[in-house]
């Protein structure tokens, strides 16, 4: 079966992908709560575990950039089946892994071959250009229930079954998803026809031809950092003095988050009306009123859970925006435009992660808080900034 953008799509074939993309871009997650479980039953050590998750990020990121060009390149779907099976077999042998070594050599491989997630997006933008905003949103809910459920999951196999069982189950629902979309998932032919080298430039070559991409990469870089410094904070001011939290209901904050994600797509439906610019003020808007909450009510556990659902709303509504302004931008590279965003929104999580964990060893949740905010404010400055030059580039055209 071959489909295009003018192909009437089987109403399942989006939910499939969106369930396929969270399933396979969990793995990258379900070490967080389980690392200390890892580390007794192999005899390692608190720091020498703690790498474990920064080479499946590793991993993740070396995929972004050289893998998921491919894309464009070769057929999306023997690509997306290729990576999958190589990740149940990954998935498999850390479930058996007895060493440090080959636990991080597996994470890093987990983190490589997971990348079927960040091809099935583009795929789906290919599949309807029509409500492009509104299918993106939906993959990409997928994924960042897939983010935010591993480790609710992760947390429960572990502390039912143990560590081993988290990859062995992950394995399992990666070859049902696998063998769904070897059954269902249409073929779409690529367009690129140069080599490898080639396809590598010419990613390069798209942030130079397209403002509007520097501009979402660069908001999509802000918003996620403050998404990643919020999350990597909030653990610290939920177990310190006054609130004190255990882990696990640390955890289950995870679930407000979830919510979040799943209204999120309704903004997709705002930037396919031509609206982006209003849904990413509204959005934006969202991230810096949910910070000034907590900063104003730093320990009222409501005012936490309304911040925790308005700023997910705001981060991931505002990717969605982002992801649909970018994939109209050239319909034969969706996957090389997804490599240049996707590779500066992790940088900027990263640079976010950092900055959070600097400002809370400096001066704590408050300190934590201020940064978010300035980085919240840039955001919306990137926003205002962009809409006024693509105002005065209509008004010379």
């Amino acid at each position: 079966m071959t489909a295009t953008t003018n192909t009437k799509l089987h109403p399942a074939i989006i939910p499939l992908m969106a369930v396929a993309a969270g399933i396979t871009v969990a793995n990258i997650y379900y070490n967080q709560p389980i690392l200390k479980d890892i580390s007794h039953s192999i005899h390692a050590t608190d720091a020498e575990i703690g790498k474990v998750a920064m080479f499946s990020q590793l991993g993740y990121g070396l995929g972004m950039f050289f893998l998921i060009p491919l894309g464009d390149k070769v057929h999306r779907k023997n690509l997306i089946l290729l990576l999958s099976g190589l990740l149940i077999i990954t998935l498999t042998a850390l479930a058996f892994a007895t060493n440090l070594y080959e636990v991080y050599a597996l994470s890093l491989f987990i983190g490589l071959f997971s990348t079927p997630a960040q091809i099935l997006m583009p795929m789906a933008a290919t599949l309807d250009n029509v409500n492009r905003g509104k299918t993106v949103g939906k993959v990409f809910a997928g994924i960042l229930v897939g983010i935010l459920g591993a480790r609710v999951l992760s947390g429960l196999i572990a502390g039912s079954l143990g560590w081993r069982y988290v990859y062995g189950i992950s394995a399992g629902m990666v070859f049902i998803v696998a063998i769904l979309l070897k059954l269902y998932l249409p073929n779409v032919h690529p367009k690129f026809k140069g080599n490898y080298i080639n396809l590598l430039k010419s990613t390069l070559a798209l942030v130079k031809e397209h403002s509007v991409l520097r501009q979402s990469a660069l908001l999509g870089a802000f918003t996620f950092g403050v998404f990643c410094s919020f999350w990597t904070t909030l653990t610290f001011h939920l177990s310190a003095a006054p609130l004190n939290y255990s882990a696990s209901v640390i955890g289950l904050f995870g679930l407000i988050a979830i919510g979040g994600a799943l209204v999120a797509p309704w903004f997709g439906k705002l930037a396919d009306k031509g609206n982006s610019y209003r849904s990413l003020l509204v959005s934006v808007g969202m991230i810096i009123g949910s910070i000034i909450l907590i900063k104003l009510l730093p320990f009222s556990i409501a005012a936490l859970i309304i911040s925790i659902f308005f700023l997910d709303i705001g981060v991931q509504a505002t990717q969605i925006t982002n992801f649909a302004r970018i994939y109209s931008l050239d319909e034969h590279s969706h996957s090389r435009l997804n490599t240049v965003y996707m590779t500066t929104y992790f940088i900027g999580g990263s640079i976010g992660t950092y900055f959070g964990l600097l400002s809370w060893k400096l001066g704590g949740w408050d300190l934590s808080t201020w940064q978010m905010l300035l980085w919240g404010v840039i955001a919306i400055s990137i926003v205002m900034v962009s809409q006024r030059y693509a105002a005065r580039n209509k008004a010379l055209a």
